[in-house]
């Protein structure tokens, strides 16, 4: 479910956004608006998912995308950057975003600081599944599929695999 969060289209720097209480369609028109053009998409769990690259470099876009200009009230969105990313000092992030407002987000190297609005709001699930606290077990890399399982289990986010990816991604088109 969380194999993902490594690698999941080869030689490509790439996000994988979730959003609930958005149409597949805005989603997907959103990004390739931002010249995001996602590489797969799909949806499931109540949520609309999409992976695209983390930047464009055929047009030299090195921004990373505001999903906080894609968040409009009542809508929730789950990003994460994904690996290979750490092999350029750019480890995997997640960020989470509601209604418009950046509430939540840290890098996976250092989950201990967080920022936006809430900093807090998954202290306790972090908390319970020992990945920050006095007694923490979190050895980077190797709990990173285990973190993301954390978040996904709190916000119910779809199973996503590897494979489910590259099948999506056969059939995906820009909308």
């Amino acid at each position: 479910m969380t194999d993902w969060i490594h690698n999941p289209f080869p030689g490509q720097d790439v996000n994988v956004v979730f959003a609930r209480r958005m149409p597949l369609g805005v989603l997907t028109h959103a990004l390739n608006a931002l010249h995001r053009e996602p590489l797969a998409h799909g949806e499931a769990n109540g949520w609309v998912w999409a992976v695209h690259e983390m930047h464009n470099w055929e047009i030299e876009d090195y921004e990373s995308v505001n999903y906080r200009d894609l968040c409009p009230r009542g809508v929730e969105i789950v990003v994460f950057v994904v690996d290979p990313c750490s092999a350029k000092a750019f480890p995997p992030d997640f960020a989470y975003y509601r209604d418009g407002r950046f509430v939540l987000g840290f890098s996976f190297e250092s989950i201990g600081q967080r920022v936006g609005d809430n900093p807090d709001y998954l202290s306790e699930e972090l908390l319970a599944a020992n990945l920050i606290g006095p007694d923490a077990e979190y050895d980077g890399r190797d709990d990173h599929e285990r973190l993301v399982r954390t978040i996904a289990d709190f916000f119910e986010l779809p199973s996503l695999t590897v494979a489910s990816l590259a099948a999506a991604s056969s059939g995906a088109v820009g909308e």
